[in-house]
């Protein structure tokens, strides 16, 4: 009656969680803010600049300034941007969702400070002399052409203004004078800057200034017009500035990228059928593999993914391409929790143990690794979001988020649903239901030890260490004659210059796009075209390209191709700044793993798994650099994931060893025998190893063939290192390890039967 109770608890407890993702899944994943790679959009990173020397740019001047900006937003009707401070004087703008992004990026830009000058470029007026918020579009009651309205404060003062120009002014000569020579035009600028001229711009035929009428009598009145070639829209777009009020510094683009409304939802629509694919096929993987306990681990993936999506949402953060590829990657880590413990359970259950027995120890003994691999993990996601850049960094905040989502669910969620079946008489009797064959299991009596295996095959992996470290230095070899004479293909992120993305309904040429800029005035270094059809070409300058040339570029390739370019231009100083923060990135991951892997096992340890992190990092630069492929920072993201997900690998089989060594009688004191337990150790965990690389691969290919085209360089940078990770954590640490620490084991043996080891370095 009990277990029957059990059961019905199970499933009551699924139907109920099955009712409330149906009920709120949907909604939940609709209602996140998504980035602008998956909506469209734009974002700027400004530097800081004061106004005049006396000012200085502090935490007090950005608020302020971010302030403004927000209003500028606001009136615009946006409501998800993003505006952050970055350091001491640097402000981010993210705009997703915006339709017109030529007149965002001029409300942004534009520093607002209006003035009134005579002739002479000399302020009579500024604007803290109208009123605020009194600016408003309008139309001239004579000509219906559009005209800017705003109030003074004081009549008396613009009276004064008025009435010296009026002294200027001639009826039978100043009418018949060039603008540039008339002397009693008061002139109306918006961001004057030191050196402007109104006798210079008023012979081109777009002068700076918005206007210069002429004054012919003294006005005593708060009202004015502010008239030009105006549309309806610039005219409102003015007043919209105006009443913003001017921002109280300079603002100086350093980087931005924007992308087409089209090109995001291309990319959303992408990358959600990539992983829906991805993660299904991961269900049938685990069950079929894992038969009742695969079922149970899909019920639990499926509330991480959910979890995850509502926690992203009530944390208010902005979903992107590598924040979804996140969310998949953390499948992977909740299905290594899954296996680690089904892989305990199953060599417990071919041990001879009943069920009972072997759900208890193979729970225990795989909880120490799920935590270490884990937390090796979380320092990754944590440097990363340290040192990363607005796209990177919600990936880290995603990866993060999914790593304890994921450790919760995997651990808790699977051992309690378990738990609930684990005394049921059809299971207990049944060992196939847990992918264990009657045949493997042994007599309980029998008291010899069980050769592991991998698929039935028993590998001396350590007898042929020689055979790997051949071909681990073949490939790094090659791989370093392949950087030092090819380098990598860096992408703009990490010189400077500028990148296009045009798009087009209809095939494309390299030789007609290079046509469309040269129209412009562009020479682009690089066109390469992608696509089923060719329909999308990427444009790539070795110079930036002024944000008034992107306004101009964006308006010609919509006006011929119907849809809207992406651009991204990166300077110098922001290019320098990324190669030193993945530097630092890298450092600091490596120098954190290598203090825990010490503290929880030995220095030995620690070495060996960085110099196998380093070797999965060194093969994936030389596939970039042998491929050609474009180096970006996103790549540096999934490096530092490749880092996370190696030493979660290699962690696994390092605490396999340190648990077959303290089950010994006493410590280690022979090569042979240390060798001997590391093959054991390699055999019994390959198949944990195998199968959550699997997994993982699985969400990475489907990111590769079906995903989004900004992602490839992402999702080929995991998969090599994915499967460089595998090798290394089964073929190379181990055996690094091995022959180093076997060298003195005469004088040091090994012995892990303490918490703190009783010979040898100690951290």
């Amino acid at each position: 009656m009990k277990n029957k109770g059990r059961i019905i608890s199970f499933f009551l407890i699924v139907i109920t969680l099955g009712i409330v993702i149906g009920m709120f899944g949907k909604s939940t994943a609709e209602d996140i803010n998504l980035g602008l790679d998956l909506q469209g959009g734009f974002e700027v990173l400004y530097e800081v600049e004061p106004v005049d020397e006396e000012q200085e740019v502090n935490r007090k001047l950005l608020e302020s300034t971010v302030e403004t900006l927000n209003d500028r937003v606001n009136r615009l009707g946006i409501s998800e941007a993003v505006i952050d401070i970055e350091g001491e004087n640097r402000i981010r703008v993210q705009l997703a969702g915006v339709e017109n992004q030529t007149e965002a990026r001029e409300l942004l830009a534009t520093s607002a400070r209006l003035s009134f000058r005579n002739s002479d470029d000399v302020e009579l007026l500024d604007g803290t002399d109208i009123k605020e918020g009194s600016a408003k579009q309008d139309f001239n009651g004579t000509t219906g052409e559009p005209i800017v309205t705003l109030q003074l404060k004081s009549a008396s003062q613009f009276g004064e203004v008025t009435s010296e120009l009026a002294k200027n002014y001639n009826p039978n000569v100043t009418d018949f004078l060039p603008l540039a020579e008339r002397e009693n035009v008061l002139v109306i600028w918006m961001d004057y800057q030191e050196g402007d001229s109104f006798v210079e711009e008023a012979q081109k035929e777009e002068p700076k200034f918005v206007s210069a009428p002429g004054v012919k009598e003294t006005l005593n009145t708060t009202n004015v017009e502010i008239s030009g070639t105006f549309t309806v829209d610039s005219a409102q777009r003015l007043a919209d500035i105006i009443n913003s009020g001017s921002l109280p510094v300079h603002m100086n683009e350093i980087y931005s990228t924007s992308v087409g409304a089209q090109f995001g939802e291309q990319a959303l629509n992408e990358t959600v059928l990539a992983a829906f694919v991805g993660i299904g096929i991961i269900f049938i993987f685990m069950m079929v593999v894992y038969r009742f306990p695969g079922i149970i681990s899909v019920i639990n993936l499926s509330v991480y993914i959910f979890l995850v999506l509502l926690f992203f949402k009530l944390m208010n953060g902005v979903l992107t391409l590598p924040g979804i590829a996140a969310l998949i990657l953390g499948v992977g880590m909740a299905v290594d929790a899954n296996v680690i413990t089904f892989e305990r359970i199953k060599e417990e259950l071919r041990e001879g143990k009943s069920l009972i027995a072997s759900f208890k120890a193979g729970t225990k003994n795989s909880l120490r690794a799920i935590v270490d691999a884990n937390i090796t993990t979380l320092l990754a996601a944590a440097v990363l979001f340290m040192f990363g850049t607005s796209s990177v960094k919600g990936f880290a905040t995603m990866l993060i988020l999914s790593i304890v989502v994921s450790f919760l669910t995997a651990v808790f969620g699977t051992r309690w649903l378990l738990q609930l079946w684990i005394k049921a008489k059809f299971l207990k009797n049944n060992p196939a239901w847990f992918g264990v064959k009657k045949d493997d299991i042994k007599d309980i009596s029998d008291k010899s030890e069980v050769e592991p295996k991998f698929i039935k095959w028993n590998p001396n992996v350590v007898d042929n260490r020689k055979k790997f470290f051949i071909v681990t230095s073949t490939l790094v070899i090659i791989g370093a004659l392949s950087l030092i004479i090819f380098k990598l293909n860096p992408g703009i992120d990490f010189t400077s210059g500028a990148r296009i993305q045009v798009a087009s309904e209809t095939t494309l040429t390299a030789e007609q796009v290079a046509d469309d800029f040269e129209a412009l005035g562009l020479e682009p270094k690089s066109i390469v075209l992608s696509g089923d059809n060719n329909e999308n070409a990427v444009a790539r300058f070795d110079k930036e390209i002024q944000d008034k040339k992107i306004t101009e570029l964006t308006s010609y390739f919509e006006e011929k191709y119907g849809m809207t370019p992406s651009a991204s231009v990166v300077s110098s100083i922001v290019g320098e700044e990324l190669v030193k923060n993945a530097l630092y990135a890298l450092a600091l991951a490596s120098i954190g793993m290598i203090i825990y892997v010490a503290i929880r096992f030995e220095f030995f340890f620690a070495i060996t798994t960085i110099i196998a992190l380093l070797h999965d990092v060194f093969i994936t630069l030389a596939v970039f650099s042998i491929a050609r492929i474009e180096f970006d920072v996103t790549i540096v993201a999934a490096i530092l994931t490749i880092i996370g997900y190696s030493i979660n690998a290699t962690i696994v089989t390092f605490d396999r060893i340190r648990e077959n060594i303290q089950r010994k009688k006493k410590a280690v004191k022979t090569f042979s025998e240390l060798a001997k337990i590391v093959n054991e150790s390699i055999v019994q965990t390959m198949t944990r190893t195998v199968n959550t690389s699997i997994t993982t691969l699985i969400a990475v290919f489907s990111f590769l063939i079906l995903g989004a085209q900004p992602i490839t360089g992402f999702a080929i940078a995991l998969a090599v290192g994915l499967i460089a990770g595998t090798y290394s954590s089964l073929f190379l640490a181990t055996q690094l390890w091995l022959v180093w620490r076997g060298k003195n084991i005469k004088e040091k043996p090994v012995d892990f039967r303490k918490k703190k080891r009783v010979e040898g370095p100690q951290v």
